[in-house]
């Protein structure tokens, strides 16, 4: 696993700025402006507070990782299309996943995503919080993107816990080493120096919040039985992974990134 991770951290370093698109209307669950989350999640840390002093001790401390098997990972968890993410997500789920061979599942994913994104998008306009490689020198796990300004919360982390929750909710009996794997994408984000602790905890949290509602909305019920059959079914007849296969992840996953 760890070359399989430093082989795809070669083929992604170009692709490891890539900025989560902004959310176009009509494709979510919720209508714009339906839902604000300005009162509900904590405003972006100064230098000076204790959760500002925690980010930039953890960002000096996370350099170490380098080169490292974790720093790989978060390289490859730096491609968030969706076929990347179903493969990243598969080891968690126990079987193979694509787009084509769960399309219903992916759709439900990807509009759930919308929702949080489009949050996650004001929040980050409305703090103008700039992210970690911005403000503090030090190794990043690709070059800094070029055009982006403010970083919190992380887009990274709140599209990587939205799908935690909804895979979660799909296949819940395998929705704790979901959610194990959902927080790992977030930290990815922290390994590799583009998004602070405390923007990732923020991501958590729109993404958390933002389902919550979604979760009333009657296309998402619908939405969601099809994608807890289509799972089961794929799980009784597509390609499993075995919990040997996928040891080498999951021990990269409940590994601490700092102490």
């Amino acid at each position: 696993m760890k070359g399989f991770y430093k082989g795809l951290a070669a083929a992604l370093l170009a692709t490891a700025g890539v900025t989560i698109a902004a959310v176009p209307d009509g494709v979510a669950f919720l209508p714009p402006g339906f839902l604000s989350l300005i009162d509900v999640v904590p405003p972006a840390p100064i230098a000076q507070e204790p959760r500002g002093v925690a980010d930039q001790e953890i960002f000096k401390l996370t350099r170490a990782l380098k080169g490292s098997a974790r720093w790989d990972m978060a390289i490859t968890d730096a491609a968030v299309d969706t076929a990347s993410m179903m493969r990243g997500f598969a080891c968690a789920v126990r079987v193979e996943m694509t787009p084509q061979t769960a399309p219903r599942t992916a759709a439900l994913l990807e509009k759930a995503s919308r929702d949080a994104a489009r949050e996650a998008n004001e929040l980050k306009g409305y703090y103008k919080k700039k992210p970690p490689f911005l403000l503090d020198s030090g190794e990043t796990c690709a070059s800094p993107p070029q055009g982006v300004e403010y970083g919190y919360p992380s887009d990274y982390a709140t599209r990587g816990w939205t799908w935690g929750l909804v895979l979660g909710e799909a296949v819940d009996d395998r929705a704790a080493p979901i959610m194990a794997r959902a927080r790992a994408y977030g930290e990815s984000r922290i390994v590799c120096g583009m998004a602070s602790m405390s923007a990732v905890e923020a991501g958590h949290m729109v993404a958390s919040a933002t389902l919550a509602v979604v979760r009333t909305e009657p296309g998402y019920t619908t939405a969601m039985v099809a994608a807890r059959a289509e799972l089961a079914a794929l799980r009784k007849t597509g390609t499993a992974l075995s919990a040997q296969s996928c040891s080498a992840e999951e021990m990269l996953v409940s590994q601490p990134i700092f102490r």
